[in-house]
């Protein structure tokens, strides 16, 4: 199967009132991972990689690897480039064949972060792109930017409306109390700030921090407007445990099938219980 834009999974997640599960990757076994969850599940799913991901692997190479995993695919398949961090990033994303960029001026003064975006709508338009942007600041590390818990603010639902008249994009990320990485302490989502933007503007609406966060909370959350939740650190993190786990089994032998297929089934069964709860049913 070919990969399909971001926009066509997150407008379907938004009619039947579910959520995509967005899944950082950076190898072969990672995508392959996400994908057999998805195919199990028999639901759309979307591949994601941000600057230290692209830093790491390669942009270009990420974009292959996504190409080839995908033909094992039996449901839609997107590839989103996460917090890209410049309009450059953006554009060397989209001529690598991403199907989706993320661009994220949210550290920007408001009509800058407006500039920018507007910028990276007008280059991604004529390939078909889908755009995400950001507004408001979501606490903890993504990729290369780090926002303190005391610094984070929340988005502004006029602005939102606003934001989202003047730039085009196709999909905007929020800021209503997640953090990136697992959290210090149990976050409280802002669902009534929610349920204002949802009700001002009429495109997907994206939840980043979805790793660690309450079940409860995301659940609520999808059912008043998220049909995209960000899911990087407990991926990692399933995979991570099951590489050391496997070394300390009884009789256990290096080959590469030995060491890494236990990373490999942990990652694909996070996901996989990941997308049937966004599924909200679905599944």
């Amino acid at each position: 199967m070919e990969l399909v834009t971001m926009k066509s999974i997150l407008l379907e997640a938004q009619k039947k009132r579910y959520a995509a599960g967005a899944f950082t990757f950076c190898s072969l076994d990672t995508a392959y991972a996400i994908i057999n969850a998805a195919n199990k599940a028999n639901m759309p799913v979307i591949l994601q990689a941000g600057p230290l991901e692209c830093d790491y692997a390669g942009l270009f190479e990420l974009a292959e690897i996504a190409k080839f995993a995908c033909k094992r695919a039996n449901v839609p398949v997107a590839l989103n480039l996460d917090h890209g961090d410049t309009i450059d990033r953006a554009e060397q994303a989209i001529k690598a064949g991403f199907t989706s960029v993320m661009i994220d001026a949210s550290k920007c003064e408001y009509e800058e972060n407006i500039r920018i975006t507007k910028e990276v709508v007008k280059i991604a338009s004529p390939a078909s792109v889908s755009v995400e942007a950001e507004l408001g600041k979501i606490g903890g590390a993504e990729g290369l930017i780090d926002v303190k818990d005391i610094e984070a603010t929340q988005t502004d639902p006029d602005e939102a409306l606003d934001f989202v008249n003047k730039t085009g994009i196709d999909a905007l990320a929020v800021a209503i109390g997640t953090a990136h990485g697992f959290y210090k302490q149990a976050p409280v989502l802002n669902i009534e700030r929610l349920k204002k933007i949802t009700a001002k503007t009429n495109i997907p609406i994206v939840l980043h921090g979805g790793s660690g966060t309450p079940d409860a909370q995301v659940l609520e959350a999808i059912g008043n407007g998220i049909t995209k939740v960000n899911i990087c650190t407990e991926f990692l993190a399933a995979m991570g445990k099951a590489f050391i786990d496997c070394q300390n089994a009884e009789g256990f032998k290096f080959s590469y099938p030995a060491l890494f297929e236990p990373a490999k089934i942990a990652g694909s069964k996070l996901v996989y219980d990941k997308i049937k709860f966004f599924a909200n049913g679905l599944v």
